[in-house]
């Protein structure tokens, strides 16, 4: 109940955060394909060619499948750590959606440049479907944080940070076994021999399952009251405030 309805209380924050993370990737890449000098200060043409035509798809098949999503396991949990844990400043949280944001739209611009755009998108929906999801929840968790403690609502301040503060700790909980799931489908599925439409075929049922439990489960426990916080006797409890 408290990890559906705490991922459901996001879900549009989670939209928001997506839809900003496209743009910025989608203009940074564009920027890059049209502006030869901005292309070049990321390094020299042979550089840039040799990692849209061999580095970026041996990222992912250098390692062993086990070890390769323990790493990506580790890497995504360390930045939906950074979005959640720096939510309360807002601005460190934009800042690390932003970079990288900017980072994938870079490596989305240079394939793109070198005629390998195609590549780029098969390698990188099949896992990326759920892990960039997983990171726009956590940016989405971390500014409405933010936003809580510019906006607290009827509650005192310190209360509706508490209180929110404590739903966030269940995304962040629910966040672990999600970036797994990614990891997983990273180390596993993406540098697999199955065709590019059934990879991404996998990993669009992995969102699919990430977003019925949200909205199904999340949903439903929301109508029926259900907060995300913590029960009374594991809170403590709160002092009365004048409405």
């Amino acid at each position: 109940v408290s990890v559906p309805v705490a991922f459901w209380r996001v879900r549009w924050w989670t939209v928001a955060v997506g839809f900003a993370f496209v743009v910025i990737g989608a203009i940074t890449g564009a920027y890059l394909v049209n502006t030869p000098d901005a292309m070049a200060s990321l390094g020299t043409e042979a550089q840039l060619r040799n990692y849209a035509e061999e580095a970026f798809a041996a990222y992912y098949s250098d390692y062993p499948a086990p070890d390769f999503a323990a790493q990506v396991w580790t890497n995504n949990a360390w930045i939906a750590a950074q979005c959640i844990g720096g939510g309360i400043t807002g601005v460190f949280t934009t800042y690390v959606l932003f970079v990288n944001a900017v980072g994938v739209g870079q490596a989305g611009g240079i394939m793109a440049a070198h005629g390998y755009l195609p590549e780029f998108f098969g390698l990188i929906l099949p896992h990326g479907l759920m892990e960039l999801t997983a990171i726009f929840v956590a940016g989405g968790a971390g500014l409405r944080l933010f936003w809580t403690l510019l906006v607290p609502g009827p509650r005192s301040r310190t209360a509706a940070l508490a209180r929110a503060g404590r739903t966030t700790a269940n995304v962040a909980v629910g966040l672990v076994v999600v970036l797994l799931v990614s990891g997983l489908v990273e180390g596993f599925v993406t540098p697999s021999a199955l065709p590019t439409a059934a990879k991404i075929a996998i990993g669009a049922l992995v969102l699919a399952a990430y977003w019925a439990y949200t909205l199904i489960l999340g949903g439903r426990a929301a109508h029926a009251g259900e907060t995300g916080d913590l029960r009374t006797d594991e809170a403590g409890h709160e002092l009365a405030e004048a409405a």
